[in-house]
């Protein structure tokens, strides 16, 4: 046997011996046997680097340093989901899924939500080459020099796989190898860690992977996202990323109705607690991929699956101050100032009050001791009062009538439930919010500079709107507190650097109220350019997908403002993106301007995604569901016969993939 020949021998059969332990849990050699095999393929593989593979099992001892963490674009969105805490809201969920589905038969897939940390994983030909945090969803950070430490991701695949796909998952701490590690902490004198899921979270971004290697982390699979992969259910791609050797938790079922997925979700709300990790509820899925693919997704959420919460934990506090915070868009927001209690893992000391209806339907008022509550929110809310522990001197909470900054009148106006001040242009929360949004990763992207850093720009007078960033120079900012002449360059050439963001995103870092990310999207790709979007009328506005009157009001209220054009006509003189690029703009027409087409089927020359974005392109609306406002229903393989029926009732034309493909 030749040396390059034992390596790969050595290689092959450690990495089933990893599988054997780490992922059907059932060793076949002891520990030392283990380590005495990874040693003697480490010995040949320093002596040899001319067979260097990086998917061998030596590099799960980790060593390698990673200074910073690139950030990569996802190719497939790692979207939330939604929640949903009660048997009612899981039956709406399927009526909506009905409605669009034309009540087709649906098959349901239930999983454990396990409470980690979100991971994407890519492979190319059986390889692992990528490993990417969720970060926003729509971008995150590489960290498959770590990844590649966790026993349980399989460096190379086993059996007959697609030739490229990313894989979804959570990155855990199971419960018994965190007591260990808080034990040792405890034992060298340091504080120990909070709760599992953030440790496991942190332990991806620690620069030293050695480190990593070091800790018990797991991970633990379900959901493949890719083209041709020959999977056709959730089901299905389950036992599939079993095959391949990942690691897919056997806690699931295949459910016919909502009654059945309650009763999964009854029994592990009990039978949690004896699993070797923290879990927080139930992913219901459709089963179909083909039914998924026509829900789609909101701006947010795919359609076709639903989180449910298992109750909340929950503490009771005393609540000591009632304070009021403003946001970049003067609505106010009253926050709970709480004597701090351990609460999920994690010391609570604020809580969200929402607005003054909240207060006063709880009559929360300060000096009470108080439930709070962390369920599906990052932030912790007061969900009641002990009134047997309310003091005798308690007064109700008078909610304020002027602004706590600035000190304008608020304004409520009728049906929106916060107050406002209103002191837009003169309100410093209000102006500084405005631009450390458009600065922010998803917005500008302005590098080397941070929220701290906008405050003392404007305290320094240097800065009262966004458009007057890129009038800054290194001499004016140098003498602030903690800028040295580095770091002042460094601001500079961000802010410089910034003019090259594209104008879907630069749409979106103008803070206009309701305009968040998906919404920016569209209105650029409808508009094209921000002249023609300043232009439009609110009616104009709402025949855009997905644009609602509120939407639209609120835009255009914008644009009316003075000041608003006039800092756009700043902005436009430093160079800034208001218009589409040229390869953005290529292939678009407006051919079916007006027009609403529902989509439904299984296509043979182009996928689902490419023909709604085809019907984009070219200026049309993409609908959900077929209503008398449907202008063509453009029918694949596979359609819900009802679905048929409807368009047929209807007189709504019906299509083939050929005819839509003719028609543009």
């Amino acid at each position: 046997m030749t040396t390059e020949e034992r390596i790969e021998a050595l290689r092959q059969e450690l990495r089933e011996h990893n599988y054997n332990y780490y992922v059907l849990d059932n060793p076949t050699i002891s520990d030392f046997e283990f380590d005495m095999k990874l040693k003697a393929l480490q010995d040949l593989e320093s002596k040899h680097p001319e067979f260097y593979d990086p998917t061998s099992p030596s590099l799960r001892v980790g060593g390698m340093v990673t200074k910073s963490f690139e950030t990569v674009v996802h190719d497939h969105p790692m979207y939330s989901l939604d929640n949903s805490y009660s048997k009612e809201d899981l039956e709406d969920w399927e009526k909506r899924i009905q409605r669009i589905l034309g009540n087709s038969e649906v098959e349901f897939t239930c999983e454990l939500k396990y409470d980690g940390a979100s991971i994407s994983l890519t492979y190319e030909n059986g390889r692992l080459v990528r490993a990417v945090t969720r970060g926003d969803g729509t971008q995150g950070d590489d960290v498959t020099t770590n990844v590649k430490t966790i026993k349980s991701v399989p460096l190379r695949l086993k059996g007959s796989y697609p030739p490229k796909f990313d894989i979804r998952g959570e990155i855990v701490l199971p419960l018994e190898g965190f007591a260990e590690m808080n034990k040792e902490r405890i034992a060298n004198g340091e504080d120990p860690y909070m709760n599992p899921r953030n440790t496991a979270s942190g332990s991806l971004k620690l620069q030293d992977s050695a480190l990593v290697a070091e800790r018990p982390l797991d991970c633990l699979l379900y959901g493949v996202v890719g083209t041709n992969t020959g999977i056709s259910s959730q089901w299905q791609m389950l036992e599939k990323a079993r095959e391949w050797g990942f690691k897919v938790p056997t806690a699931a079922k295949l459910c016919a109705s909502t009654q059945e997925v309650m009763q999964f979700v009854d029994y592990w709300d009990v039978h949690r607690h004896d699993l070797p990790y923290e879990t927080d509820g139930v992913v219901v899925k459709v089963n179909s991929l083909q039914q998924q693919d026509e829900l789609g997704y909101t701006s947010k959420s795919p359609r076709w699956a639903m989180a449910y919460k298992f109750k909340a934990e929950q503490a009771s506090t005393v609540l000591n101050e009632i304070t009021y915070q403003v946001g970049r868009t003067g609505a106010i927001t009253p926050v709970a100032n709480l004597q701090p209690v351990l609460l999920a893992g994690t010391t609570v000391k604020r809580a969200s009050l929402h607005n003054a209806d909240q207060i006063a339907k709880f009559d929360i008022r300060e000096g009470d001791t108080v439930f709070v509550e962390k369920g599906g929110e990052i932030i912790p809310k007061i969900v009641g009062v002990d009134f047997t522990k309310r003091p005798a001197d308690s007064k109700p909470t008078v909610y304020i009538t002027h602004c706590p900054e600035c000190h304008t009148e608020l304004v409520r106006t009728p049906g929106d439930a916060k107050h406002y001040c209103v002191n837009y242009y003169g309100c410093p929360p209000q102006i500084t919010g405005r631009i450390q949004h458009y600065i922010s990763r998803k917005a500008m992207d302005i590098e080397g500079m941070g929220s701290e850093t906008v405050e003392l720009l404007f305290k320094e007078g240097l800065i009262t709107n966004y458009a007057d960033l890129y009038g800054l120079t290194k001499e004016q900012v140098m003498p602030l507190e903690r800028m040295a002449e580095k770091s002042a360059e460094n601001l500079v050439n961000g802010i410089a650097a910034s003019v090259q963001i594209p104008f879907e995103r630069v749409l979106f870092a103008l803070g206009i109220r309701f305009v968040g990310e998906t919404v920016a999207k569209k209105l650029a790709k409808a508009y094209r350019n921000i002249d023609a979007l300043m232009a439009a009328t609110v009616e104009e506005l709402t025949t855009v997908n997905e644009i609602g009157e509120r939407i639209a009001e609120s835009v255009v209220e914008f644009f009316q403002n003075e000041n608003n054009r006039i800092i756009i006509e700043r902005l436009k003189d430093y160079g800034i993106q208001f218009s589409l690029s040229e390869s953005q703009l290529q292939n678009q027409t407006d051919k079916l301007k007006g027009l609403t087409i529902v989509v439904s089927g299984v296509f043979e020359t182009i996928g689902r995604t490419e023909l709604k974005k085809l019907i984009e392109d070219n200026g049309g609306k993409v609908g959900s569901s077929i209503s008398s406002k449907t202008s063509y229903l453009v029918a694949g393989d596979k359609m819900g016969p009802s679905k048929r029926a409807k368009a047929e009732n209807l007189d709504i034309p019906i299509v083939s993939e050929q005819e839509f493909l003719a028609m543009i």
